[in-house]
């Protein structure tokens, strides 16, 4: 950013141009020709006044920073003003794609002769990508607390900065909790509380005088996209399931297949449903190679979402209720998550699976830019040749392996929570679980349990964690057992001995209650997840 009180300098760049131009010409006024370099660059357009490179480098992370953030496209660039203070809420810049270039233009004059000027110019490189800080700074809150009158800085008592003793937790301190961020949106909004008027006329009401039930929708200008992806959700309390999906749920899918691929792909999913009433996502996506986005569209098509449940999470066949049908206990849910314990084995750092979310790499909402181009990624708009061509390559980058859905004795799930449907469990000893029918005054389904014998879920636990322990020590065999030294009781009297083992068998026992693996009743997180895109 260049200096406001630096010299201006008295010429004009009329014409630059890219193309070779001849030698003889030298004449004021005329155009030049320069050398264009294939240097990939990338601007930070700074909101402020840049006095030091490096202070004004700190501020964005620094170079290890703005590098981490340019290899992702949707992380948006943070900036703090603060950089040392912990408690400084970023502004976040937005990504840009750009083509512009990078020149420098020298000036020359003679001290002899000022009127002989000299121009040079060059072109450093190509910014292909621009950082724009659009959007307004987070409320900021100091770590200071207000007593009689005077602020005391707290930096120096809720940092720690170094080794500190048990004297330092314990001192009296003011609560001083801030939130992550004060406003969820950093780019101003106009928001109207008004009645959403296509949905008043839709009832039959007039938007002045809204009904109970429609005066909590404020929908005329919302932030968030709408996303008409018409899924059907049913909960397990429900009376009846729908039979047909919904008319606009057709005219999303009809509108992007438009290739043979597409086409290919609603005649496997309708046999895959004719086969098998009962889907979980992950199980579709393993059969049928379709782009995700697609797969929004067309899975309302043949199935609606059952929400709760032993079916929960699940796409179910427009027209079949599982409630009614003994037959599609097979097709019910099981939450499994690998158990992480030294009790059961084996630690956290022996299992090579890893964690589908950390709360250790967890980002705020506005660093994240949701913001892609829909069209592009919905349609895959075909090549030259059209819609309908045989030479569109196919590719299975959008299609899961084998073991996203299905378990195996001898394998390891590939993360640590797992949704199986008690069909895809390809164990012996599980099918003989599942098949275990209860007395036949007892058959209801129930919303836990379902048409299973209950305690089954828990006895599946069991079952595939001894099968994933026993992969896990046979990839990792346990150290030789040293023996232990003896004590010497000459130093230490017998009662004294007795009352230390029993303590370390005290500290055992809690570690391993501490520990203890509590049965889950289902995980939703999942489930919200693949609501959200239908929401």
């Amino acid at each position: 950013m260049a200096d406001s009180t630096a010299l201006n300098l008295d010429f004009t760049l009329k014409e630059l141009t890219l193309s070779c131009q001849s030698e003889d010409v030298d004449a004021p006024g005329s155009s030049s020709s320069v050398v264009l370099e294939d240097n990939k660059l990338v601007c930070v357009e700074y909101p402020g006044v840049v006095k030091s490179v490096d202070n004004m480098l700190d501020t964005l992370g620094g170079e290890e920073g703005v590098s981490k953030t340019f290899a992702h496209p949707n992380r948006r660039l943070e900036l703090r003003f603060r950089p040392q203070d912990p408690f400084c809420h970023s502004v976040c810049g937005n990504r840009f794609p750009s083509s512009n270039l990078v020149l420098r233009v020298r000036r020359r004059v003679r001290k002899r002769n000022p009127k002989e000027v000299e121009v040079q110019m060059e072109i450093l490189g190509i910014i292909g990508t621009t950082y724009k800080f659009q959007g307004m700074a987070d409320f900021q809150c100091f770590a200071v607390h207000s007593e009689g009158g005077k602020d005391i800085s707290l930096y120096d008592k809720i940092i720690l900065r170094k080794s500190e003793n048990q004297a330092f937790f314990e001192q009296p301190m003011p609560l001083f909790l801030p939130p992550a961020s004060f406003s969820r949106l950093d780019c101003p909004v106009d928001f109207h509380y008004r009645p959403n008027v296509l949905q008043a006329l839709s009832k039959g009401t007039t938007p002045t005088t809204p009904t109970p039930s429609s005066s909590n929708f404020i929908v005329v200008n919302r932030h968030r996209p709408v996303r008409r992806h018409n899924a059907v959700f049913v909960s397990f309390a429900d009376a009846t399931v729908p039979t047909e999906c919904l008319e606009a749920a057709r005219l999303n899918w009809s509108r992007v297949c438009v290739k043979d691929s597409d086409k290919k792909a609603e005649e496997q999913m309708k046999k895959m449903f004719e086969s098998r009433p009962i889907w979980s996502r992950n199980a579709v996506k393993a059969n049928i190679n379709i782009h995700p986005d697609k797969l929004k569209l067309l899975l309302p098509v043949f199935a609606y979402y059952m929400v709760t449940g032993p079916w929960r999470s699940l796409w179910v066949k427009m027209g079949y209720d599982p409630r009614k049908s003994p037959d599609s206990k097979k097709y019910q849910i099981l939450d499994f998550r690998i158990r992480c314990s030294t009790k059961h084995g084996y630690s956290l750092s022996d299992i090579p699976v890893k964690a589908k979310r950390s709360a250790l790499t967890y980002n705020l909402p506005i660093t994240v830019n949701k913001i892609v181009p829909q069209v592009a990624s919905v349609m895959e708009l075909p090549g030259q040749e059209g819609a309908g061509s045989s030479r569109d390559p196919v590719s299975n980058r959008h299609q899961l392996k084998e073991s996203s859905y299905i378990f195996r004795e001898g394998m390891l799930p590939p993360h640590r929570q797992m949704f199986y449907q008690l069909c895809d469990l390809d164990v012996e000893s599980i099918r003989q679980v599942v098949a275990k029918m209860g007395d036949d005054e007892q058959q209801v389904c129930d919303e836990r349990d379902g048409w299973c014998v209950i305690g089954t879920t828990d006895k599946l636990r069991d079952i595939i964690s001894s099968m994933i322990k026993t992969v896990i020590q046979a990839q990792n065999p346990p150290l030789p057992d040293y023996p232990k030294k003896r004590r010497r009781r000459g130093l230490i009297s017998g009662r004294e001995e007795e009352e230390r083992d029993d303590e370390d068998k005290d500290d055992d026992e809690d570690e391993y209650e501490e520990d203890e693996f509590q049965p889950s009743e289902g995980s939703e997180n999942e489930m919200e997840t693949e609501i959200l895109d239908y929401l």
